[in-house]
């Protein structure tokens, strides 16, 4: 590969197997190419890519790596369609997923901040629906009964997953069954008053801060900074982070002119073989919902990340303090709660959960690499996100893989990522 660094842009021409293409976009942190990697690594790296856009495997990623504040990995791989055989450009648009939680849980800490929003008060403080909730048990014949809740819901409750309010998708008790699939169809099929009122109408799966079990409390946390702001968690998020991080190519609606920009899965599944969409890409959402709505680039997501890894602030404006943030990627599963985690994420054995994002708080039970401190979180759709401390380093990589093969790529990338690091 050959790159020309001008000023505030990277100009590359990457060559891949039935693909040659170049593409030119503004560089989202001061370049300095390579810088921490071994050549040898690196080349391991764009071989993976293109081996699997080459076998069906994905259909193309960016990649975005910063190290010690500096970027040295940036690069397009593969086809923005591959249908349209239109190749994949490094400020491509995708959709997040629940690499959205992360972002609206950032928002919700600069309301913490201000004093607006205590990690241990009640959420029927701002959401009255939700006093009085009812946890559900099943018998061993599949009847459901309830019981008044002992603990009411918190706002540190949402953040870490500690809350009962499942996804329906993850299971198929009568209590599941109460709730929408995933955070995505409930905006999709729901306004933000029926989503609330079907969600306190549910019963728990678990008694409020006893369980971490994965569902919808980023996105009731994102309701919850709306109606303290005042507008739409979009707007939060523009006023509060994306402006002053310099995220110009994120948002909750995607413009029109912006729709050119927007990675496409493969028509098929890569394991089974079945037709695979992202219905978000073509079905409006009913409001922005905080846990799985967002668009943004590789470039933008970089940035956010580089903020949390320098405690907060990047050129000159700062989001969070310093303490807040090593507050928030701490471990806030103590040992009364059952920790579920690595049943989501099958390589998180040894990650406890702080607020919005996984922590690492154990070395070597993971199948992933890392060390202990590194935060992270993934995307339903392809995306991948992680900020290692130790190593002064964020990955960001962004693909569309809507079925399991997203797990396998996860393992792959953190293993090149790693092997490839010079010390």
């Amino acid at each position: 590969m050959k790159k020309l660094l001008l000023a505030s842009s990277v100009v590359a021409i990457l060559a891949i197997p039935g693909l040659l293409m170049a593409q030119t976009s503004k560089s989202p942190l001061p370049p300095a190419s390579g810088q921490g990697f071994t050549q040898e690594g690196l080349k391991r790296i764009d071989t993976f890519f293109a081996d699997q856009i080459a076998s069906n495997q994905m259909p193309g990623a960016v990649l975005a790596v910063s190290k010690n504040g500096k970027l040295s990995i940036y690069k397009s791989y593969g086809y923005l369609d591959k249908d349209d055989q239109k190749p994949m450009t490094t400020d491509a648009i995708f959709n997040l997923a629940s690499m959205t939680k992360v972002m609206a849980t950032v928002g919700a800490l600069t309301f913490y901040e201000e004093g607006k929003l205590p990690l241990n008060a009640p959420i029927s403080d701002w959401l009255p629906q939700f006093k009085n909730m009812k946890v559900g048990q099943v018998d061993a014949d599949g009847k459901l009964t309830t019981s008044p809740a002992k603990n009411p819901i918190t706002v540190q409750d949402l953040m870490r997953h500690t809350n009962g309010l499942t996804y329906g998708g993850r299971g198929a008790t009568p209590i599941h069954q109460f709730y929408p699939a995933g955070s995505a169809p409930a905006a999709i099929n729901l306004s933000t008053e029926e989503f609330i009122d079907k969600l306190a109408a549910a019963p728990l799966l678990y008694e409020p801060g006893t369980v971490w079990d994965y569902g919808f409390g980023l996105d009731v946390l994102g309701i919850i900074e709306e109606k303290i702001a005042g507008k739409s968690l979009g707007g939060v998020l523009q006023e509060r982070v994306w402006s002053k991080v310099g995220m110009p190519n994120t948002s909750f609606q995607l413009a029109e002119k912006d729709r050119p920009r927007l990675a496409q899965p493969l028509p098929l599944d890569p394991l089974t073989g079945k037709p695979q969409k992202v219905d978000i890409h073509t079905k409006q959402v009913k409001f922005d919902c905080g846990g799985s709505c967002a668009y943004s680039t590789a470039g933008d997501y970089l940035r956010f990340g580089q903020m949390l890894l320098n405690g907060g602030s990047i050129d000159g404006k700062r989001v969070l303090g310093p303490q807040t943030v090593a507050f928030m990627t701490a471990n806030h599963l103590n040992k009364d709660i059952k920790n579920n985690v690595s049943g989501t994420e099958p390589a998180r054995v040894g990650y406890g959960f702080g607020l919005g994002v996984a922590v690492r708080t154990e070395r070597g039970l993971s199948a992933n690499n890392g060390n202990v401190g590194d935060y992270s979180w993934n995307g339903a759709y392809g995306t991948i996100f992680f900020v290692d401390p130790k190593e002064q380093m964020v990955v960001v990589m962004m693909g569309v893989a809507p079925g399991e093969i997203r797990k396998v790529h996860r393992e792959k990338l953190n293993a090149l990522i790693y092997g490839a690091l010079e010390k």
